[in-house]
């Protein structure tokens, strides 16, 4: 219906292995499933940071996120986009989950909104770097390695970061944002080395 992939992680992809209508209704009981996880009280014990988990995620995954970046990712096969509209796509269509399972954490921890600050700052610019590199992974994998099809974008004709940066500059520019994301974490100890070697993970993958 919109991916169309034929495989991810090395896997035929639901539509495939079974039909799209079955895809779709798998992907609906996920995402419902995962708001019965939040509302759980084995979750937290607090009911408040329960409701404030549901809204997150809502807010992440609805039009203002994933929901919407992936809608602006339809009309890109069809429309050009700049430099800065091509960012506010993956920002919602990328950004917006990291950024959800960073606040999370946040929010389960019962972390002062005044000290989630660095936090999003962090999200906002690993969810960047992240896309980045799957730009880059796009044009130079290996499908049998990022267990699923490669230059897709190009074959689309559509505008990513690559497209606009071209391949160096991207790169560079892939690495700045995981450096600056881990600025982020600078008033944070060694309680937040799993976040920074996240970052470095997201643009030194392979798949």
């Amino acid at each position: 219906a919109m991916d169309n992939d034929d495989m991810r992680r090395g896997k035929p992809t639901t539509h495939i292995a079974f039909d799209e209508a079955t895809a779709i209704l798998a992907g609906d009981c996920l995402h419902d499933l995962a708001f019965s996880v939040l509302v759980d009280e084995r979750t937290h014990p607090d009911p408040f940071a329960r409701c404030d988990l549901v809204r997150a995620l809502a807010v992440s995954s609805g039009p203002a996120g994933m929901a919407g970046g992936q809608m602006m990712d339809l009309i890109a096969e069809t429309t050009t986009f700049d430099l800065p509209t091509v960012t506010r796509m993956q920002l919602l269509k990328t950004g917006a989950l990291i950024d959800f399972c960073v606040e999370a954490g946040a929010i389960l921890a019962r972390v002062p909104e005044e000290n989630r600050v660095g936090l999003r700052g962090y999200a906002h610019d690993l969810g960047l770097a992240f896309q980045i590199a799957d730009d880059l992974l796009d044009v130079e994998g290996d499908a049998d390695v990022t267990g699923k099809a490669v230059g897709k974008d190009a074959a689309a004709g559509k505008a990513t970061f690559l497209s606009l940066l071209g391949v160096e500059r991207a790169r560079q520019q892939a690495q700045m944002l995981v450096d600056q994301a881990k600025q982020h974490l600078q008033h944070f100890g060694e309680e937040a080395d799993l976040l920074r070697d996240i970052a470095d993970f997201a643009v030194s993958r392979k798949h």
